[in-house]
């Protein structure tokens, strides 16, 4: 993977880049129809997820030559709740804070640095861990998860479509970490066994992240122990026990903690309306308002 050093003010945020060519859109894409053919999808999952992903730039940008891709570290986001009497801590993986806050950052960003040559860029809706690994800025994990060296998988993946010319075009085959060949600890842990011996590919339908990013109003399947849930969203389980992430397990960047009042009115679904604003704040600094609809479900499990 190739630093660009036009992408100065980026890699001095310890963030890292890499550039295809989009000529490879139509790569990217027959990959990703090819496991939908050989059944590797759900239909489920491939009917939520799959309609997401657009395989040509938008027509704002519809001469678009080249991909960028970002890798920006993230920490854990850590949220307290007072219940019975007791803390209960739990987290939210890297990913899931201010989403579409660092997304935009990243996006004007990388806008400012290659505007300063005259082009342009768009938001890519693209698989961007297949992305990130292709463009050799990532590697997959047994996991599925992609992994960025001195990252692991604490960070957030960014793509954009530009009309810069891509000089030189980092894409190339897929690749599984060294270590993951002799290793299934990832596996062991995973407790819906989502991390199959018999292939690579995750079964999403059975990843407790898939379950928890549902509508509020849809239970969790009756298959699914209470004891399995250890997130307010998604699941860190895997990532946990990587020895890819052991020196980020104790990064934790925002946290806050809820009354047990707080926490009562959360379980109890209570209108966004009807929430105090001391209580909203905290909501906002964690973005749990992003998942406020899944919250009574997803916090009922946990603290069960």
């Amino acid at each position: 993977m190739t630093l660009h050093p036009n992408f100065n003010r980026l890699l001095k945020e310890n963030f890292k880049v890499s550039i295809v060519s989009t000529r490879h859109l139509a790569e990217m894409q027959q990959e990703i129809e090819g496991r939908w053919n050989k059944d590797e999808f759900n239909e489920e999952f491939s009917r939520e997820y799959l309609p997401r992903f657009k395989f040509a730039p938008p027509p704002e940008l519809a001469n678009a030559q080249s991909l960028i891709v970002v890798a920006m570290p993230r920490p854990l986001t850590r949220a307290i709740f007072i219940w019975k009497g007791k803390p209960q801590s739990f987290i939210l993986p890297p990913t899931y804070t201010a989403y579409d806050e660092k997304r935009i950052y990243v996006e004007r960003t990388v806008a400012e640095e290659v505007g300063k040559a005259g082009y342009k860029v768009a938001t890519a809706m693209l698989p961007l861990k297949l992305l990130a690994v292709r463009s050799g800025l990532a590697e997959y994990g047994r996991n599925n998860i992609a992994y960025v060296s001195g990252m692991g998988s604490f960070m957030r993946l960014t793509a954009v479509y530009s009309d810069k010319p891509c000089e030189k075009d980092s894409w190339q085959e897929a690749r599984v970490m060294k270590h993951c060949k002799t290793c299934d600890i990832c596996s062991k842990a995973c407790p819906t066994s989502a991390i199959a011996p018999d292939r690579f590919l995750l079964r999403a339908e059975k990843c407790l992240t898939y379950h928890n990013e549902k509508k509020g109003s849809i239970p969790f399947p009756k298959w699914i122990k209470s004891s399995w849930h250890n997130c307010i969203i998604g699941c860190i389980s895997c990532q946990a026990v990587c020895p890819e992430n052991k020196q980020f397990l104790q990064w934790v960047g925002e946290t806050a903690e809820f009354s047990e009042t707080e926490t009562k009115l959360l379980l109890k679904g209570a209108p966004i309306e009807k929430i105090p604003a001391s209580t909203m704040k905290k909501m906002k600094r964690l973005s749990l308002t992003d998942y406020f609809d899944m919250l009574p479900r997803n916090l009922s499990a946990l603290l069960k």
